[in-house]
């Protein structure tokens, strides 16, 4: 299992603690792989991109009319957090159905 997300956020740490054995992927320092991204994006679309974030709130209205992965590239901390990949299938933010499906 992956969990792609930023070290810094609470919401990351607290299902880095809930599942355990997990690998952590941080998105700041490493990026998002594009296939991962693209894989998401196909999935979650437009609920991918955290528009309440502080990073969204600091962009231009040119950059907000970006292509939503071009963004994402260039801007990895505007994912909503954390995107987890469990042997394929993608769960997105920390919420009682995530927790449900990956904690029983």
């Amino acid at each position: 299992m992956i969990l792609y997300g930023i070290k810094t956020c609470d919401t990351c740490r607290k299902a880095l603690k809930a599942l355990g054995n997990v690998t952590f992927h941080d998105v700041r320092a490493d990026g998002l792989p594009s296939e991962v991204a693209q894989a998401a994006w196909a999935q979650f679309g437009e609920a991918l991109v955290n528009r309440q974030s502080t990073t969204w709130r600091g962009l231009s209205e040119e950059e907000r009319a970006q292509e939503a992965l071009t963004l994402l590239a260039a801007h990895p901390t505007l994912m909503k957090r954390p995107l987890i990949d469990a042997g394929g299938t993608l769960y997105l933010g920390w919420g009682k159905d995530t927790q449900h499906a990956l904690l029983g």
